[in-house]
């Protein structure tokens, strides 16, 4: 609970992956990378309910193992690479009613926390906010990113940025989702479907050795190596 509003927190986790095939199944430090975000979100004390949103038999059944709820299947429609992850939040809050709070988890993130978790949503209560997602630092500044215009010419990708030759210390903070945590109250996601509006959601930040995101074999040795 946050307040007196319940917290439903959704792990979305389908079979197909081009990038990594059956990456969420994958072997991660002596257990399957979903746990880690079963795990995480368990220990999470504000979180009323915990369910899987999954079209895969084996993912399900890996899941229900880890004493994490599957109450339903997801349809074909909502498992491709094209179905929008809005879409699917909703359609488990709508499968799964009597909540005012979702969190979205996705298995990618294996080295978020519990605190992470009671972070981001701590930190919407207190701002506040109707959402809040995740971020940590950016990898590059998007001041120091160009364009180029028709005749092949640099052009700042950041108008406001004025083009000028920025040291690193004179930049102000930039971050990027991480893709860690969303969370977002359920009456302004249904009416915005969307996750992260700029001027509303709120940033939890959370630590670059912690942020990573696997979408390919590279990015799964990294969290390996952070993890250690």
């Amino acid at each position: 609970m946050i307040g007196d509003r319940s917290v439903l927190a959704v792990i979305t986790a389908r079979g197909g992956s081009k990038g990594l095939p059956r990456k969420n199944l994958l072997p991660f430090r002596g257990a399957p990378l979903i746990a880690w975000t079963i795990r995480a979100a368990q220990a999470a004390n504000s979180i009323d309910r915990l369910i899987l949103s999954s079209d895969d038999p084996e993912i399900i059944d890996t899941a229900q193992s880890l004493g994490c709820e599957a109450p339903f299947r997801r349809t074909p429609d909502l498992s491709s690479d094209t179905a929008a992850s809005v879409d699917v939040l909703l359609d488990a809050a709508d499968r799964v009613p009597g909540h005012d709070i979702v969190v979205l988890l996705q298995p990618t993130s294996p080295l978020r926390t519990a605190g992470d978790i009671e972070g981001t949503l701590a930190l919407m209560a207190a701002a506040g906010a109707p959402g809040a997602v995740s971020v940590s630092e950016a990898p590059c500044h998007p001041y120091l990113i160009f364009g180029r215009d028709a005749a092949g010419r640099m052009t700042p990708f950041v108008p406001d940025s004025g083009g000028r030759a920025w040291r690193r210390q004179d930049l102000p903070p930039a971050y990027r989702i991480n893709g860690a945590v969303y969370v977002a109250d359920l009456a302004w996601l249904w009416a915005g479907r969307t996750l992260c509006k700029a001027g509303e959601t709120a940033a939890y930040e959370m630590p670059v050795e912690r942020s990573v995101d696997i979408d390919t074999l590279d990015d799964l040795h990294t969290a390996e190596r952070l993890a250690d």
